[in-house]
This record gives C-alpha cells, sequence and structure tokens, in this order.
C-alpha cells in the first residue's frame, strides 16, 4: 500500500541565535540559570517598555542567508504576531511576516543513491523566542521560566521538497553543520537551541497536488525525527487507504509512546492578526553590510575536506571525520601546525581523543588539553623517548588534567629503556617463561616472536623500546 502513495515534507527550523544579549533587551542568553534571573520589563512585556534590536543577531541571520544561498531584504521590518499562551509574556511575538530577512534559498544535500538534491528555502525570518513552562506533577500545577523569553530566534521554513526521513536528517544535519561553522548557534537539540518542526503530508504517487498537511512539534533528537515521520506518514496512508480524510492541525509528538496526538487546529496567518511593529523602525541592510558579512564567511566542511586532502595529504576519511564538527576541525589544524605532522595528528584525535570524549559524555568543544602538548606527545614517540602503551598512559593523564607530556615522563620515569644489557635479561625470562613459545617459532610461527615481544614490554612496564627488543629477540632465537 505504501507504494501507492508519497510522502511529502517540509521544515519550519528554529535556531537560538548566538548572541551575548536577547534580540531587543540587554539581557543575558545564557542557558539555564536561575528562573527569570535574565529578565527585564522588555521581555517579560511589561507595558511601556520599547525593544531595541539587537545587530549582532541581525548579522548572525545575514550570515545564514548567505550561507544558503538566499536572497537578502534589503529593507526588512518586524510584524506582531497575536496569539495567547501561558509563557508568551505580551500575548504577541515580534516576528517577520510580510518582509522575513532572507527568502528564496537552497541547501543541497547528499541522497541514498549518493546523488545531489537541492531543498528550497521559502524565507528566514527573525523573530524572539518564547518563555518556557515548567509543569509540576508533585504540586500539580505549572510554572514560568521567561530567561529563554527573548532570546533571538531565526526560523528556516524550507518548500516541500523532501520525500523521506533520510532526506530529512541530510537537510538537517547539513544545516546544522553550516550554522556551527558560522557560529551562528551551537545547534544543540537537547538544549533547545535547534528545534523543528515537521510539515507532512501524503498523496497518491505521481499527483502533482499536495495531501492535507500535519505539523507535528516537541521533536528533540534527529532519532525522534526519524520516529515521528514513519508514524505519521502511516498514520495518514491507512486513512487516505480506508477513504477517511486527514484533518489540518498541530499535533504533539510522544517519542516515549512512539506516537502523536492532536493539539490544535493549524492556523493560517489571518489567525494571528499580524500588523507592523509600531515600536521597532524598519532595517535597512546596505549593499557594503552584506560584503562585509559575506567576507567574513567561514571556510565550510565541503572546502576543508577537500583543503585536508590536498594540504595535509588526508585520507579521505580521516577528512571526514575531523570536520564532522568546527571544534574538532580547529584543533586538529592548530595540532597538525605546532606538530608539523598533521597524519600523526588525526591518528590521534580519531583514536584515543575520540574514544574518550564518548567514554565521558563530552564533545569536542570540551577538550581540556592544549594543541601545544598533544604536539609534544607526538614527538615523544617519533624521537623513541617513549613507547606507544606508555604515550597512551601519558595521554589518558592528560585528557583529564592537560599535563605537560615532557614533564609528566621525566618526573614518572617513564623514557625507554635503551639498555641492552636491561633489556637482554628481560628477553632471557620472557623465553624461560614461554618455551611453547620459542618452539613454535622455531617451528615457523612468526606471530610467536609479538607475543614474546610483549611480555617484555609487559615485564619492563612498557618502557622498553620494542624495536630494539624485536632485533635483539631474534639475535638471541639465532644464536
Amino acid at each position: 500500500m505504501s507504494g501507492q502513495y508519497e510522502t511529502v515534507i517540509g521544515l519550519e527550523v528554529h535556531v537560538e541565535l548566538a548572541t551575548e544579549t536577547k534580540i531587543f533587551c540587554g539581557c543575558s542568553t545564557a542557558f539555564g540559570g536561575t528562573p527569570n534571573a535574565h529578565t527585564c520589563p522588555v521581555c517579560t512585556g511589561m507595558p511601556g517598555a520599547l525593544p531595541t534590536l539587537n545587530r549582532k543577531a541581525v548579522e548572525h541571520a545575514i550570515a545564514v542567508g548567505l550561507a544558503t544561498n538566499c536572497e537578502i531584504t534589503k529593507d526588512c521590518k518586524f510584524d506582531r504576531k497575536h496569539y495567547f499562551y501561558p509563557d508568551n509574556p505580551q500575548n504577541y511575538q515580534i516576528s517577520q511576516l510580510y518582509l522575513p530577512i532572507c527568502r528564496n534559498g537552497s541547501v543541497a544535500i547528499e541522497t541514498e543513491g549518493g546523488g545531489k538534491k537541492q531543498i528550497g528555502i521559502h524565507e528566514i525570518h527573525m523573530e524572539e523566542d518564547a518563555g518556557k513552562l515548567v509543569h509540576d506533577e508533585v504540586e500539580n500545577c505549572s510554572i514560568i521560566d521567561f530567561n529563554r523569553s527573548g532570546v533571538p530566534l531565526i526560523e528556516i521554513v524550507s518548500e516541500p521538497d523532501m520525500r523521506s526521513a533520510e532526506e530529512v536528517i541530510a537537510y538537517l544535519e547539513k544545516l546544522r553543520l553550516m550554522i556551527q561553522y558560522l557560529g551562528a548557534s551551537d545547534c544543540k537539540l537537547q538544549e533547545g537551541s535547534m528545534r523543528v518542526d515537521v510539515n507532512l503530508s501524503v498523496r497518491r504517487a505521481g499527483s502533482a497536488a499536495y495531501g492535507t498537511r500535519t505539523e507535528m512539534k516537541n521533536l528533540n533528537s534527529f532519532k525522534a525525527i526519524t520516529r515521528a515521520i514513519a508514524q505519521e506518514a502511516g498514520r495518514q496512508t491507512k486513512r487516505l487507504a480506508s477513504g477517511m480524510c486527514v484533518v489540518q492541525e498541530t499535533r504533539r509528538w510522544d517519542d516515549a509512546n512512539e506516537r502523536s496526538y492532536a493539539m490544535r487546529s493549524k492556523e493560517d496567518a489571518q489567525d494571528y492578526r499580524y500588523f507592523p511593529d509600531p515600536d521597532l523602525a524598519p532595517v535597512h541592510i546596505s549593499d557594503a553590510w552584506i560584503e562585509e558579512i559575506r567576507a567574513r564567511q567561514p571556510e565550510f566542511r565541503t572546502e576543508k575536506i577537500a583543503r585536508y586532502q590536498r594540504v595535509y595529504k588526508l585520507p579521505l576519511y580521516d577528512a571526514e571525520v575531523l570536520t564532522e564538527t568546527k571544534e574538532m576541525a580547529d584543533f586538529f589544524e592548530a595540532v597538525a601546525a605546532v606538530s608539523g605532522k598533521p597524519k600523526k595528528a588525526s591518528n590521534w584525535l580519531m583514536g584515543e581523543t575520540m574514544r574518550l570524549l564518548k567514554e565521558n559524555g563530552m564533545e569536542a568543544g570540551e577538550i581540556r588539553f592544549c594543541a601545544q602538548h598533544l604536539a609534544k606527545l607526538i614527538a615523544l614517540v617519533d624521537d623513541g623517548t617513549i613507547s606507544g602503551p606508555v604515550a597512551k598512559e601519558v595521554f589518558a593523564k592528560m585528557f583529564d588534567t592537560d599535563i605537560d607530556p615532557e614533564r609528566y615522563v621525566e618526573e614518572n620515569g617513564l623514557k625507554t629503556v635503551h639498555d641492552q644489557d636491561a633489556l637482554r635479561d628481560a628477553l632471557m625470562q620472557a623465553l624461560n617463561d614461554n618455551p611453547k613459545s620459542v618452539e613454535d617459532y622455531r617451528n615457523g610461527k612468526e606471530k610467536a616472536l609479538g607475543f614474546l615481544v610483549g611480555q617484555t614490554m609487559k615485564a619492563m612496564q612498557g618502557k622498553a623500546n620494542p624495536k630494539m627488543a624485536l632485533a635483539l629477540l631474534k639475535e638471541i632465537l639465532s644464536e
């Protein structure tokens, strides 16, 4: 039955902009904090309090617009969108309906078959965020935290160009990484700085007309978005197949039970009674201002991947992994610059660093050690001062407390032992303790050598020179 129908998806992506203060007042945008501590008469909607536009929010919006190939609206303005909700302090939201700051853009994604597809951007508009309702089940009440009220947002409204959850996730990942590279937002879904509403409809395969859409909210992870799309597409398909109609409505996704339920009928623009905000002057964006922001645009992931292969001679796989976050890419470049050994820097970051980040539930931006210390560690291994196993031990300490690896190795006596007599003694002990391995080697099993070297390294607490140990071992066994 599913082959008879086609899913049509468009997204509304809300992104909190990375400004230090709110869009229309000087209150902090810092996440968390004591409830209602980051508030003032403006962001709590007190009568007579007048908004003043944050220039940095406008610059972030323009930067995202340029990155998504949008036309910048040189003369834009703000409108009031009226609706009642407890976390909306003014009973209206300052937004942009008639003249949004960016229009008619596109983002290219890679499809499952390896091809390219353009996802249209209908518009990007600026607006203010609402507060946050906190439901207290113990006291059986709801309380409001207005710290988030007035935080600057952009809403990126796509065209209904996506046909599957896979295309939706590819679009969102591309958009999120682009915005993170710009520094316009951290796009953390778990903190609400990136929120996604899914507009979805189903139609007969081959039909040019769109079906009736629903909007799904409360989607706070890519996995939840994928599940919600599958469930809603299935729900609508079953209704249409049984001769029932789909009702245009806003639905709330319950990820724990993997189902959605109706919240309210879907409003149209006229239901919000939009009109120009009388307290905010129109915004004029000059060509010079646009070019100034364009000149500051960073190198994005696609360009970085190509440069890493060309300049650093890294494999494509390394380049793709290192550029998955801007923080990791920046850190890699810093280590490569100090050490002069980009491939070894890549190995340490993709190996031990990412392993420990994952184990500790950390992100690349939370790395504590500095690039100079990792470069020193690479040098210590390369010049034979320490062995590979010792290097991993030192790195684990450095990951936790950013110790200077040179000093740590010196103070803890971890330098590789180059004393042939001490090495010979350890090897002879390994041979005496493992006669079966000696016999295996003499019967042609080369792997037995590795075991014997390993036993020697273990006896010397990883401080033996493995190359010297292997050479000496072969010499002893040939005697």
